[in-house]
């Protein structure tokens, strides 16, 4: 698959006829929501781990020089927390043009953390996913690696390092744990 997935993203319909859609946030679209929304809540989905394994050429990198954001990887036992927003389906244009190198659009069920523990609020959604088959996948690496291209790349978005540092925060702020996130942050943070 092709860095770009805009064209791919703009042919699923399944929300189409939805007056709104829940997205989840798992990266930085839980700490930079440039983007209208109706409504924000803490959120979580089963089956997936965030991982820095995802090159980006187009935001914290450059197709020479990638830099390392997240996506989510399968893992049975897992659970992802991070921010969903209810939104016009209209406002996937200008998020498939963000989440263009190599995310595509999936459904998934997604459980709201802010609901009493024996009412569990959950909704069908969308979350961008980026797999090992997109041509911008980096894949699995050590910490100390990990943290050194992020240490050291930058892109039009800016450095690489604010992505990893501005996640973890927001993660903290939420009372989130990442074992992952948190680890690559101290790795970063030694140097």
């Amino acid at each position: 698959m092709s860095f770009d997935t805009t064209a791919h993203n703009r042919r699923m319909t399944y929300f189409d006829d939805h007056e709104s859609v829940w997205l989840f946030g798992y990266g930085s679209l839980i700490w930079k929501a440039d983007f209208d929304y109706l409504e924000r809540r803490p959120a979580s989905i089963r089956g997936w781990t965030r991982r820095f394994w995802q090159g980006s050429h187009d935001h914290r990198g450059t197709p020479e020089a990638p830099g390392r954001v997240v996506t989510l990887t399968p893992d049975a036992d897992a659970i992802c927390h991070g921010m969903a927003y209810r939104i016009s389906p209209r406002v996937f244009e200008p998020l498939d043009i963000r989440e263009k190198n190599g995310y595509l659009r999936v459904v998934t069920e997604m459980t709201f953390e802010d609901s009493p523990s024996d009412h569990a609020s959950r909704a069908e959604g969308v979350v961008y996913l980026a797999g090992e088959d997109n041509a911008a996948y980096l894949g699995p690496a050590s910490e100390a690696e990990i943290a050194r291209q992020i240490a050291t790349s930058h892109g039009p978005s800016g450095p690489n390092r604010d992505y990893l540092l501005n996640l973890a925060a927001a993660l903290r702020e939420l009372g989130f744990e990442d074992a992952h996130v948190f680890a690559l942050e101290r790795a970063l943070l030694a140097d």
